[in-house]
């Protein structure tokens, strides 16, 4: 047989061969590195046999590939300490992720000091350096061998596996895991590894089913690659808006209030009201937009139309009951059904067409429990919303104006760097969950993609992830975990209309369907916010902070001109505050240096008898005294342009 090697070398053999006795082959180094190969594109186990000609390539610890192997093994020795620990916990699933792995067990909550224990137990089990061993069973054997170890959860995984398909099982040192693998030779393979935290899950997903308990943790080829994303983590942690939003103020939540609806405090309120006041004027002024607004809950006749009652209900939050009450209600979930009935309003000729209605919309979706997280993943939050009804003809450029509002806000933002793109297309293997049929989502499908390559936007694809109704280019951005969330939406809907007879008279006098165009420019405000906190770390571009200068008198006896400052800050339309308590000024410094104000104002003899400011600022640092005015008008020029200043670091100040 003929092995293809990577670099585009072969090699023959006249026997069968194991891929790691290729590995050694070639090199006891690399048979020594090696952690899994990729036959003719597949990821499969040293273990297996190659019996015919193919592409091979051993993949190390190095490659993406083989470090989900390290952790997948990882996984497993985590279970295997679990287990000698913990003997009556439940081994549930225990898959390598991006950024580790996991494993949940039918346990008591596990603390710190457990994952500490845990963590030294599996330092003992890889010394001991066990040899990990592949064998598969009969169905019926398999089943019987998880009933005698007392595994109920990996019984119930072994009955759903289709009839005739293999199960396989590894062995470490007599911990035996259902798994499909691959894994490490051995368990002295793991080199450097980190449990991280502890959390509750459900059983395969699903909230009416076991509360489990999953471990997380993280495993590295190298000491100093464990040691770098340990770093990151901290800085992840002190980046999390879920922490940092609470500490700085912005938000918070209360138990009888309920999950997924925080509460703003008046500095967070500010911020998305400087966000909203912009995104509206930014659309109405130079985008083209109409406002409305729309009620925030209808009938459920409303929903029957649209689609979402069919296609969304278990996502609503509904008010009554079909089967007693004569009305039922539901919060609304999106604005578009209602904004059509303000299109409808009027007759439209084609010549009013884009008819785009925005509206900042308070919506509620009825998010599991589970999937509660800060302000990411909330049951009520408020939209830049907006839908656009076009002609047929208009759907290109329309979409193009769409994106290119969303880059112009990213940008002005300053996340344009943290997003990425993705084209939402339907399931065509389960084609129930939406309206249309495969010639209407090719057609759709097609415009949005040939819109994103020329604007040469690199994008992904992924089934699944569109709305019943129509495909969207989706914005994501990750959080400073890594977990990716939707940003902000376009999506094209040429069937919709239909449910609500809409039209517009052409221009022979008949009656024409429009598409519509789905769209938020902005997004979430609350995901927003989270997004904004994290990528800044709580020190905001002067135009959107709450408090964008502090006035710091020396003493009570400048509290006069402390007050004279402020109002004349305050009659510029800037966001100032006085520190006027008996503190010496050093405290009131830091103390603003650690609420991360812009701008401190130092004022005393000097600055009263000169009518000027000691300027401190979180971007330079001491910039001198300053004419009021002047700094006034820097200030506000800096707010007006939306500037994003750089803060220099501290070695570079003079």
């Amino acid at each position: 047989m003929k092995i293809t090697l990577k670099d585009g070398s072969a090699r023959e053999y006249g026997e069968a061969k194991s891929v790691y006795e290729i590995a050694k082959d070639i090199s006891e180094g690399l048979a020594r590195m090696a952690c899994a190969g990729e036959v003719d594109g597949e990821i499969v186990d040293l273990r297996t046999v190659i019996d015919r000609d193919c592409s091979l390539n051993i993949v190390t610890g190095n490659d993406p590939e083989g470090l989900r192997v390290i952790r997948h093994t990882a996984s497993h020795v985590m279970a295997q300490a679990v287990k000698r620990l913990f003997p009556e916990a439940k081994v549930t699933i225990g898959p390598a992720i991006d950024e580790g792995f996991y494993y949940d067990f039918d346990a008591a909550p596990f603390s710190r000091e457990d994952l500490d224990q845990i963590e030294a137990e599996m330092k003992k089990i890889i010394k001991e350096g066990h040899e990990i061993t592949r064998f598969t069973l009969p169905r019926e054997e398999a089943i019987a061998l998880m009933e005698e170890k007392g595994e109920p959860y990996k019984v119930e995984l072994i009955r759903e596996l289709p009839e005739g398909a293999e199960i396989s099982f590894y062995d470490q040192g007599g911990f035996v895991d259902l798994c499909a693998g691959p894994h490490l030779m051995s368990t002295k393979g793991i080199k450097a590894f980190k449990l991280t935290s502890s959390s509750m899950a459900y059983w395969r997903g699903d909230s009416d089913r076991a509360r489990l308990q999953r471990i997380y943790g993280t495993a590295y080829n190298r000491k100093e690659d464990l040691t770098a994303h340990l770093a990151r983590m901290e800085d992840a942690k002190r980046r999390d808006h879920n922490r940092l939003g609470r500490e700085m103020g912005l938000f918070t939540t209360v138990d009888v209030i309920g999950q997924g609806l925080p509460l703003f405090t008046p500095k967070g309120t500010k911020m998305i009201m400087k966000l909203q006041r912009w995104i509206e004027d930014l659309e109405d002024n130079e985008w083209g937009y109409q406002r409305t607004r729309t009620p925030l809950m209808a009938k459920s006749d409303l929903y029957k139309i649209s689609g979402h009652w069919d296609h969304y209900k278990d996502g609503m939050f509904v008010l009554g009951d079909e089967e007693k009450d004569k009305e039922v209600f539901a919060l609304r979930p999106m604005t578009c059904p209602f904004q059509y009935y303000v299109y409808k309003n009027e007759q439209h000729s084609y010549r009013d067409l884009p008819y785009r209605m925005s509206e900042t919309s308070t919506l509620f979706r009825a998010e599991d429990s589970g999937e509660m997280h800060g302000l990411t993943r909330v049951r009520e939050f408020t939209i830049t919303e907006a839908h656009n009804v076009i002609r047929p003809d208009q759907a290109e450029e329309e979409i193009r104006s769409c994106l290119h509002l969303t880059l112009h806000i990213l940008r002005t933002l300053g996340l344009e760097d943290d997003v990425t793109f993705r084209l939402s297309k339907w399931d065509p293997n389960n084609k129930k969950k939406y309206l249309g049929d495969d010639a209407y989502w090719e057609k759709t499908q097609d415009a949005l993609r040939q819109v994103l390559i020329e604007e040469n936007l690199p994008f992904v694809e992924a089934e699944g992830e569109a709305a019943f109704y129509g495909p969207k280019i989706d914005t994501q951005a990750k959080n400073v975990y890594g977990k990716e969330d939707t940003m902000c939406t376009v999506q094209l809907d040429c069937a919709i209309a239909e449910n609500f007879d809409m039209y517009y008279i052409d221009e022979k006098g008949e009656k024409v369907r429009p598409y519509i165009i789905h769209r938020t420019s902005l997004g979430c405000y609350e995901r927003t916010l989270a997004w904004l906190i994290e990528h800044y770390a709580g020190k905001f571009p002067t135009w959107m902070c709450p408090e964008q200068v502090r006035v710091l008198p020396i003493s009570d006896k400048y509290e006069a001109y402390a007050d004279e400052v402020l109002k004349e800050l305050k009659a510029n339309g800037i966001d100032a505050a006085a520190d006027k308590r008996s503190e010496k000024i050093g405290f009131k410094i830091r103390e603003a240096r650690l609420a991360k104000i812009p701008y401190m104002l130092v004022v005393g003899q000097q600055e009263e008898a000169e009518h000027t400011v000691a300027v401190r600022s979180r971007f330079a640092g001491d910039e001198g005294a300053k004419p009021l005015a002047e700094f006034i008008n820097a200030v506000c020029e800096e707010i007006r342009t939306k500037e994003i200043r750089r803060e220099i670091p501290e070695e570079e100040r003079k």
